[in-house]
């Protein structure tokens, strides 16, 4: 038996600040300093570390919408080993990935050699850029994992 899926609540509607942040954040993270691509695969990597689908198929489509290749969206889930990104997104991915994974008592989560990495491919702008890159990808998850929007329907139609 097929369920029918529904969002818990409609995030849009109760809360219609949450565009501006939306906005805000967009602004900032599109500024110029690190490509727009770039940006999207940390979105991208993020929504797969969570685990949301909602999140992931949209964050798939945008990078669909930027030209991006199915290869590179398919291999992202494993960007280390896959000779399809450039060293500057590796250490893009690797800042995301240090943010978001879990850490033992004590471990630093990102280490000054990752840092001095990412400091070689990117300026200070770009750097505090990719922070709020990994900020903006985490700071919708919550809404998205416990207000369950629809995947893959119009914005209209997510928050059902």
């Amino acid at each position: 038996m097929e369920q029918t899926m529904r969002s818990r609540f409609n995030a849009r509607d109760l809360l219609p600040e949450l565009g501006e942040i939306s906005a805000a954040l967009s602004k900032v993270t599109g500024n110029g300093s690190v490509p727009p691509i770039t940006i999207g695969l940390i979105g991208l990597r993020a929504c797969q570390i969570t685990g949301n689908t909602y999140t992931l198929v949209r964050q798939a489509r945008e990078l669909r919408k930027l030209g991006e290749s199915e290869d590179r969206i398919d291999a992202l889930a494993s960007w280390w080993d896959a000779p399809y990104f450039t060293d500057a997104e590796r250490v893009a991915l690797a800042l995301t990935e240090a943010v978001l994974r879990p850490t033992t008592a004590g471990e630093e989560k990102v280490p000054d050699d990752l840092y001095a990495r990412a400091a070689e491919h990117y300026d200070e702008k770009a750097l505090i850029t990719l922070t709020v890159a990994i900020g903006q990808a985490m700071f919708f998850m919550p809404v998205a994992l416990i207000g369950r929007p629809l995947p893959g329907m119009p914005p209209a139609e997510t928050w059902t």
